[in-house]
């Protein structure tokens, strides 16, 4: 394979990462950095120049100074148009190949700068969709990374004929948070005598009538699509997640009790199937202990190791959740999405190394975004099942056509079918078959 030289003027971890990203894991590109300017007349590979001021005829991007810089700051921020999209960290040099920083930009979108800085956060404490710079820009259903890698790879390719640039391999992956296991089941006595009065209470007849149908046995809980999903892996050859909340009762943790043998059992059935992850509760974002109860709770259940994760509620303070999630082993998270809006909250397709701002070095954490949502689409947007579908396929083709993971974040009770689920099998189905065509 052709090996790209880049020539820049020192290497810090930033640069390493971001070219990392950008070349090796986006582009497929085999590079090497050189500080020397005085080799590169004697080179035989390709050369590009990245930094202040151009070297001899070799291509030249005129950089910015946030992959040279360790502090943490506000970026004046100046969008420029890119035939069809936008790019950030625009560059004035008569000689730069690119009229903007696109390794700047990458990194800015990708290390999710922006969460570091003041920002106003919602009513459950979460970096909002509408405060991003990609919402801002109109980009946020588009991976603007992939695309902004695909420019430069273009223009290199263009430079250097023998050059060939490949894209990432295409995977679609099905995740489920089971945030309430079942609706009326195996809930615990005193719970369900509290329930059915709250029913009595707000004069909720029919609730009642079928929270009784289902705990006599007459009516399946309507909950319980867990044989559903099981015939999905069947019938498409899917290879799901599973992101089991497992917690003590609170307000906004309302799964069954984890002491509950039933609920033990549906756990261990469905990781027999697929992998499993732990759900950690609303507060665990900021307090590590009961994160750390919650991981070794669900540990013993499964009797291995847990080392995936997704927030409940996708409540994500950076950086203290992905210091905490690190420090207790865990590789790989999936929170990175919006609740309010789909698309690509870090800009890119594809799973990436947590980079940690704060002490200026990537981690051992894994980051998978997600881009669509059962609740986004339904609870947020107020999208039904047609217009739910219309806006998930773009975002479906946007992968497929960049390479890359398309993650969906999908729910049992979105699955019942029933009340204000009705019609949504049909959603989830045609979205799973549109990621598979």
């Amino acid at each position: 394979m052709t090996e790209l030289i880049v020539h820049v003027p020192r290497i810090t971890h930033r640069l390493n990462y971001t070219l990392d990203l950008v070349f090796g894991r986006l582009l497929g590109l085999n590079y090497r950095l050189v500080t020397d300017a005085s080799k590169l007349e004697e080179s035989i590979n390709p050369v590009l120049v990245y930094g202040n001021e151009p070297i001899g005829d070799f291509p030249f991007i005129r950089s910015s100074d946030l992959l040279f810089s360790r502090e943490i700051h506000m970026q004046h921020l100046q969008p420029m148009p890119l035939g069809g999209i936008k790019g950030i960290f625009p560059v004035f040099h008569a000689q730069s190949a690119m009229p903007f920083d696109p390794f700047a930009a990458a990194f800015y979108v990708v290390s999710r700068y922006e969460e570091y800085l003041p920002f106003v956060a919602d009513h459950h404490g979460r970096f909002e969709a509408r405060s991003s710079v990609l919402y801002e820009l109109g980009l946020l259903e588009k991976p603007v990374v992939n695309l902004w890698a695909n420019m430069l790879g273009e223009m290199l390719e263009q430079r250097f004929p023998g050059l060939k640039t490949t894209k990432p391999a295409y995977r679609f992956i099905p995740t489920y948070d089971i945030d309430i296991a079942w609706a009326y089941s195996h809930k615990g006595f005193y719970r369900t005598v509290l329930s059915a009065l709250s029913d009595l209470a707000r004069g909720d007849r029919q609730n009642l009538s079928e929270r009784i149908s289902v705990l006599q046995g007459r009516q399946n809980d309507p909950y319980d699509t867990y044989d559903y999903q099981l015939d999905l892996q069947k019938k498409y050859g899917l290879q799901p997640i599973y992101f089991f909340l497992f917690s003590e009762y609170g307000p906004f943790d309302k799964n069954n009790p984890v002491s509950n043998l039933n609920f033990a059992a549906l756990i261990r059935r469905l990781a027999d199937y697929a992998k499993a992850g732990i759900h950690p509760s609303y507060n665990t974002f900021t307090d590590k202990a009961r994160l750390h109860s919650e991981i070794n709770g669900l540990s013993e259940v499964l009797h291995q190791p847990v080392k995936m994760s997704r927030q409940h509620f996708l409540r994500l303070r950076l950086p203290e959740t992905y210091h905490y999630l690190i420090d207790l082993d865990i590789t790989d998270d999936y929170t990175m999405g919006y609740a309010s809006a789909p698309g690509f909250r870090a800009g890119i397709t594809i799973p990436f190394p947590y980079y940690d701002l704060d002490h200026d070095v990537p981690t051992t954490l894994t980051v998978h975004p997600f881009m669509i949502m059962d609740g986004t689409l339904r609870d947020y947007l107020n999208f039904g099942p047609e217009a739910a579908i219309d806006k998930a396929i773009p975002i479906i083709e946007s992968v497929k056509n960049n390479g890359g993971d398309m993650i969906t974040l999908w729910h049992n009770e979105s699955l019942s079918d029933k009340k204000r689920w009705t019609g949504w099998r049909k959603v989830y189905e045609k979205i799973i078959e549109s990621a598979l065509e």
